[in-house]
């Protein structure tokens, strides 16, 4: 099995379709939407802008609006911002969770010609690995959506190490891999108590290793991305 890494932020041009891409978001979009299935939402719909967000979520029935923009702040009329803590108790059961955020969704959308295409953070990642052994791929690309100008990304490096570690056969200790979420420039924002938007609940949520025991693959359907857990 070959690996490669990509930062989201420093692409440009065309992106190639690739053959089991594995976009992680652990600040916070891909832990929302583990917690978000795992209260029984029925799917999750990730859109890349605001608009067409809010446009899907007045269509569907027994929809739930989540998002944020970029930094972190939640959106304006929306159910909930990116928090997998206020979701963690939402009810949740049967609806359908219309996504967008500025990284994680972003690369999904990026990436969606990828012949198999995962959402991942630490919450699921075991689960994660997991699913790409027993899809047999050949190739595993993971895309690192939080490096930005003044962050380092290293929350979702280390989901990405964890998961080529789990692949490789490895026995990582998950703690270290938590430890440097707390500990990448995003991890503190939350750690600092300065950032209303950005609850330490919700990074203590992020660094539950394998919370979860199902994957979240990203297929097509009727022309929009739709993450189901499996």
């Amino acid at each position: 099995m070959k690996f490669s890494r990509v930062f989201l932020n420093r692409l440009q041009g065309e992106t190639i379709p690739r053959d089991t891409v594995v976009v992680i978001d652990v600040l916070r979009s891909f832990t929302t939407a583990a917690i978000a299935l795992s209260r029984g939402a029925r799917a999750i719909f990730p859109v890349e802008s605001v608009a067409g967000a809010a446009a899907l979520a007045a269509r569907m029935t027994h929809s739930v609006s989540v998002g944020a923009v970029g930094g972190g702040d939640p959106v304006p009329g929306f159910d909930f911002g990116n928090s997998p803590a206020a979701l963690a108790e939402a009810a949740l059961a049967g609806k359908n969770v219309v996504l967008t955020t500025a990284a994680g969704v972003r690369g999904l959308q990026r990436y969606a010609g990828a012949r198999r295409l995962f959402a991942a953070s630490l919450v699921c990642a075991r689960a994660t690995a997991a699913a790409i052994r027993a899809a047999k791929a050949r190739e595993v690309c993971f895309v690192i959506t939080g490096e930005w100008v003044d962050r380092d990304g290293d929350e979702d490096i280390a989901c990405a190490d964890y998961i080529e570690a789990l692949l490789k056969s490895d026995t990582p200790d998950p703690a270290d891999f938590a430890q440097r979420v707390r500990d990448s420039d995003f991890g503190r924002r939350f750690r600092s108590g300065a950032w209303p938007n950005l609850p330490l609940a919700d990074l203590d949520l992020a660094t539950e290793v394998d919370r979860f025991d199902f994957a979240m693959p990203v297929r097509r359907e009727a022309g929009q991305l739709v993450i189901r857990g499996a």
